[in-house]
């Protein structure tokens, strides 16, 4: 089956129980381009109540049939579909980019390779994600049985719209829950496309939907009474509410993969290229709109002016990869809308005034769309609001540091904690580092990455639960015990 959707021909209708239908809802999203701010559509559904509720219904009629379906059965499909995604990646890719503004080879052909691979991942797990049984001498065998919540869901976040999918329904759907996908609505039209796929795979009515909207179709899938789990990423604030809705409705599990400020800790004795690499790259992917991005970079005084001179290099060779994501050499693509270009452009005006020094950057590029210079500022007073909040865009702050006692304290002054990296070719000071920061994820002359095979998930303020690995099965199953009775 050819795949129906472009930028010419975009889905506007909600996806529930393997059929395209209109939202009950008259409300309407607007989309629009990043890289000039201009009207992709105005009528993308809004879910409403009805939606949600009729999407729930569905899911449970299929839950029965999914969950005891041959795990071998259930395994095809999943592996279908992360061929189908695949097979449809510059398609899908083109739907994102028309609202996010995200260069194909730089990004798209990584999200969508992302989502795929989760799928397959995950599926690899259906049939040997085993349960546990515990010794018999006091006369009762214990079996624990790992078994599926039923209805869940996953709001994703705007800028990985579909590499995070895979996140969240793989593992969902390989342990034989239901799904519904709530993609961002400023992002909503490549998940809204992956209907046709999820039919064409096999998947059975209700197992797999997908629904358009905004923040209050959020809210009704976290405070829904018969939604048993939902995987939420995005902004603190968020998170904190839908942790609440959760709590109020049917006390549903959460998994929240909530924001960062990472640090990245660069030692006199590290591999200075190396060191610039990285920390250029882990600020600049995906213009910067990246949760785990290395924002806050401490270097010790010792190599701090040779560090500053390459990092201002690097930044500066980035602007020149900044530009129109359909053409040929652009790495970094806009921000995402306007609202978030004024989110990073007062942050880096802000800035400006007493809180650092502009080492580079700083300036919009062009003089329609989105786009602006990757930006460092050094000398930051440490409690301003370029140091201490998540700004979400191509800008880092810098500092140096003397002492390593000295840099942990401040590293670890935050209430993020999602990822860190430290520099250095002394194995024994990396790992001590590593262990004394308070992140969930932690990089050796690396940062700012992710692995399927291990937990992905932060800290304190940054989340709640894990993403990724055998850590993902157990947050979509809910243990059984049995116990059985052998001296009747």
């Amino acid at each position: 089956m050819a795949f129906p959707w472009s930028a010419k021909n975009l889905p506007k209708q909600i996806f529930i129980n393997n059929e395209y239908v209109d939202s009950k809802s008259s409300k309407k999203l607007t989309v629009h381009n990043p890289t000039d701010g201009s009207l992709v559509a105005d009528d993308i559904p809004l879910s409403g109540e009805q939606d949600v509720d009729a999407a729930v219904a569905a899911a449970e009629k299929a839950f029965p049939v999914w969950r005891k379906m041959a795990p071998n059965e259930r395994r095809n499909i999943m592996l279908k579909f992360a061929q189908l995604v695949e097979d449809n990646a510059i398609a899908v890719a083109e739907l994102t980019r028309v609202s996010l503004g995200a260069p194909y080879k730089a990004f798209g052909a990584f999200e969508i390779g992302l989502c795929a691979e989760a799928f397959r991942y995950n599926a690899g797990w259906i049939d040997k994600f085993g349960g546990e049984s515990w010794p018999q001498e006091d006369g009762f065998l214990k079996i624990v049985r790992n078994e599926p919540l039923g209805v869940t869901a996953g709001i994703v976040p705007w800028n990985g719209p579909v590499g995070t999918i895979g996140l969240k329904a793989g593992p969902a759907l390989a342990m034989g829950n239901c799904f519904i996908l709530k993609p961002s609505e400023k992002t909503p039209l490549s998940s809204l496309a992956l209907g046709s796929l999820i039919k064409e795979a096999g998947f059975p009515p209700g197992v797999f939907q997908i629904l358009s909207g905004d923040g209050s179709t959020g809210a009704l899938i976290a405070s829904h009474m018969r939604i048993r789990k939902v995987s939420f990423t995005g902004s603190i604030a968020t998170g904190k509410k839908i942790q609440e809705m959760a709590a109020k409705s049917n006390l549903k599990r959460v998994t929240l993969e909530l924001g960062g400020k990472s640090p990245a800790v660069v030692f006199d004795d590290c591999d200075l290229e190396n060191a610039v690499t990285w920390t250029a790259n882990a600020i600049t992917a995906n213009t910067g709109q990246v949760c785990f991005a290395a924002s806050r970079v401490y270097v010790q005084e010792g190599i701090y002016d040779k560090f500053i001179e390459k990092y201002k290099e690097a930044m500066k060779a980035k602007s020149k990869e900044v530009g129109d994501p359909e053409k040929e050499g652009t790495n970094i693509g806009p921000l995402v809308d306007e609202a978030q270009f004024k989110r990073v452009s007062g942050f880096i005006e802000r800035g400006q005034k007493g809180q650092g020094k502009l080492l580079v950057g700083g300036q919009r590029i062009g003089d329609k769309g989105y786009y602006i210079e990757p930006t460092v500022f050094t000398d930051v007073d440490p409690n301003s609001e370029i140091h201490c909040q998540e700004i979400f865009g191509p800008v880092s702050v810098v500092r140096s540091f003397k002492t390593e006692e000295e840099i942990m304290k401040l590293s670890n002054d935050t209430n993020f904690g999602l990822m860190a990296g430290v520099f250095t070719q002394d194995i024994n000071k990396a790992l001590r580092v590593a262990s004394e920061f308070e992140s969930g994820m932690v990089g050796i002359n690396c940062v700012s990455l992710m692995f399927m095979t291990s937990p992905f998930g932060g800290s304190k303020e940054s989340g709640l639960g894990r993403e990724c690995g055998i850590h993902a099965l157990r947050a979509f199953t809910e243990p059984k015990t049995i116990m059985v009775n052998l001296t009747y």
